[in-house]
């Protein structure tokens, strides 16, 4: 007898913790695979949760999180996005985006709805979807059009099973945004069709050369529709912490509270108290990190030209995805030969779902030195197979 469910049988393991497997089977690699800041924790962050730690604050909070922390963000969400929640009933506390996502999924399905969601994107989305027991739709976006969701594409995968789209922006593999007037147009479809919206906009802090992110819920029309998910992980190098929060109508908070207060209880504790201090107090540490992360992005951006490598130049995140479609390699082939062949790991771009075959992800969030020598071995690896 089978003993796992049909859907757990379905779903693939996370092609990028996959691929890691190997290469923590190895030495001396230079990863640029992993999504996550090389920076550590600024201090002033760390020290609150040890603090929290001292003072004894290791009881369970409120299912909704810690109201100081509630208020926090919405004062947050507010300034930087530009919309506002009642922290009373509009804002849970998270175990990380991915227990949000996981949460608004299963709090708005019901069995064979259908979610649109824009590909290549991250490698949960898919199999959260199915979990929920939805149906995962993709809407594959292009390089040529840098890699933007465009109104007229979901315009066209909509069917009267439709319930969710789930947005990505700046969008991990590509390091997209989306241009307010597409949003506007997005949002118009939404509001025609009666589509709930799941925002994820963890990378919203991270955008360069002036750009400025725009939040779909900020939007005439769609506050009652959608529900943000936001955190700490990415703009203040808190991924370990596993600290997030959706921002949403009560109803549909509230409908998530219940499925999180059965599962997970709470965040922890003194989690949440470091959270209000990065909230509150981090900007400084956050400018640092993303002008350090805008510099990386000029350098790879330049080397993968250089050598040939296509791309659309990212605008957000810390992720460049260049094409190796050209080279005659499949996105799995090129990551394993430069693995092997040369130490330096990067994600094969059907990690991302089948729209990435033929790109690989490479991020730069790491050091300048690591991404200069990674570079040379990837230049060295092109070299060789040319010869």
């Amino acid at each position: 007898m089978n003993r796992l469910s049909s859907i757990v049988e379905q779903i693939p393991k996370s092609g990028i913790r996959d691929f890691f497997e190997i290469v923590q089977s190895m030495e001396n690699v230079i990863s640029l695979g992993i999504g996550e800041p090389d920076f550590v924790t600024p201090w002033h962050i760390r020290e609150a949760a040890i603090y929290a730690l001292e003072r004894g604050k290791t009881a369970y909070t409120s299912n909704l999180g810690l109201p100081r922390l509630r208020k926090a963000i919405a004062h947050y969400v507010s300034e930087k996005l530009g919309v506002s929640y009642d922290p009373r009933n509009e804002i849970l506390v998270t175990v990380g985006v991915s227990e949000g996502i996981d949460l608004a999924l299963r709090a708005v399905l019901n069995p064979g709805d259908e979610v649109l969601y824009h590909e290549p994107c991250y490698v949960s989305y898919a199999p959260t979807i199915l979990l929920a027991g939805g149906l995962p739709k993709p809407i594959p976006t292009r390089l040529e059009d840098d890699f933007i969701l465009f109104s007229s594409a979901i315009e066209k995968a909509i069917t009267p099973r439709t319930r969710v789209l789930l947005l990505n922006f700046p969008t991990n593999p590509t390091g997209a945004i989306l241009p307010r007037s597409e949003l506007l147009k997005i949002a118009e479809l939404c509001i025609a069709h009666d589509l709930l919206v799941i925002t994820d906009e963890i990378y919203s802090e991270l955008t360069y050369d002036q750009v400025e992110h725009h939040s779909i819920a900020a939007l005439e029309g769609m506050k009652q529709r959608v529900i943000l998910l936001h955190g700490v992980s990415k703009a203040f190098a808190m991924t370990g912490w596993r600290l997030g929060f959706a921002c949403g109508p009560d109803d549909l908070i509230g409908g998530m509270m219940k499925i999180h207060q059965y599962a997970i209880l709470c965040a922890p504790n003194m989690l949440q108290e470091a959270a209000i201090e990065a909230l509150e107090s981090g900007a400084p540490s956050l400018l640092k990190m993303r002008n350090q992360y805008a510099q990386r992005r000029d350098f790879v951006a330049k080397r993968c030209q250089e050598l040939g490598l296509p791309f659309s130049f990212p605008r957000g995140a810390f992720y460049i995805f260049p094409s190796i479609a050209h080279l005659g390699f499949s996105s799995k082939e090129f990551a394993m030969q430069l693995l092997h062949k040369k130490k330096v790991a990067l994600i094969p771009g059907t990690a991302f779902g089948e729209s990435g075959e033929g790109f690989v992800r490479c991020s730069y969030a790491t050091s300048m030195e690591k991404l200069h020598d990674a570079f040379s071995r990837i230049e060295e690896f092109l070299h060789e197979r040319k010869s």
